[in-house]
């Protein structure tokens, strides 16, 4: 790193960031934190919960902090509304900065969950310098397509995999006007991308998650991809997506064959 596939400018931000972007969820140790930060690594998403992400960060923050981009947010409370403007100041306590680089509204399942009243706060916090950019994190696709159109949010945090390929046609093409950023997670969709589907062959060959990885990164539209490993093994096994490349065609072909028979096993899933 870095090379043309391993950096890129996230959508209308300003912010410069790693493609791989660290998620310290499943408690990889924080060494594996720093291993990340040495390798290149600067787009770091955490929860309020995220104690390992939080430690590393309040120390590699108090110098070079122009280097990281952090996002985090406030969780949708889905039976009541969160108070945004808390919420902001406890994060900037839990991560010891100043601002907050992306502040999602998490959590969104449908439209009415996402009203104009959060947008127009998060709006105001930007205004005030609190954040550099605003959006969401939803599964809500066709919801999240309205919003690129409208260039209502600077960022999008969205789910997109081998298996689940409904982004290609209902956020990607209204993206050109205001170009937000997109942040896709669940690049391995739990890991079912890495397991035999029930009418998969048996002597048929299975993805690894490298390949997961990949075919998400070789999306031009996606700026970044969450990892959120358990070990520093894994995580330096993902680390190797950014040197391997994009998929070739025959490989791109091969994950979409392999994610169909994913979605028919499970189609309920998320």
């Amino acid at each position: 790193m870095p090379n043309a596939f391993s950096s890129t400018s996230l959508g209308n931000t300003g912010l410069r960031v790693s493609r791989l972007g660290l998620s310290a969820t499943y408690r990889p140790g924080k060494k594996s934190i720093y291993f990340a930060l040495d390798q290149g690594i600067n787009y770091f998403f955490g929860f309020g919960i995220d104690g390992q992400m939080k430690k590393v960060m309040r120390d590699v923050l108090k110098s070079e902090r122009e280097k990281y981009v952090i996002a985090t947010g406030a969780y949708n409370l889905i039976w009541g509304y969160p108070n945004l403007r808390k919420t902001l100041e406890k994060r900037l306590r839990q991560w010891g900065t100043e601002y907050i680089d992306i502040f999602l509204f998490l959590g969104v399942r449908k439209e009415s969950e996402f009203p104009l009243k959060a947008r127009e706060e998060l709006y105001q916090l930007k205004k005030e310098g609190r954040v550099k950019a605003v959006g969401m994190s939803t599964h809500d696709r066709q919801f999240a397509g309205r919003m690129a159109a409208e260039g209502a949010l600077d960022v999008l945090m969205i789910r997109y995999n081998a298996a689940h390929r409904g982004a290609e046609k209902d956020i990607f093409p209204f993206l050109t006007a205001h170009n937000p950023g997109i942040v896709s997670f669940t690049a391995t969709r739990w890991r079912y991308l890495l397991r035999r589907p029930k009418d998969w062959p048996k002597d048929a060959p299975l993805p690894n998650a490298r390949m997961a990885y990949r075919f998400v990164l070789s999306n031009p539209h996606v700026d970044v991809c969450m990892t959120a490993p358990t070990s520093l093994k894994q995580l330096k096994e993902n680390l190797q997506v950014l040197e391997e490349g994009p998929l070739s065609l025959e490989e791109m072909d091969f994950m979409k064959k392999f994610g169909d028979a994913v979605y028919q096993q499970k189609n309920w899933f998320m």
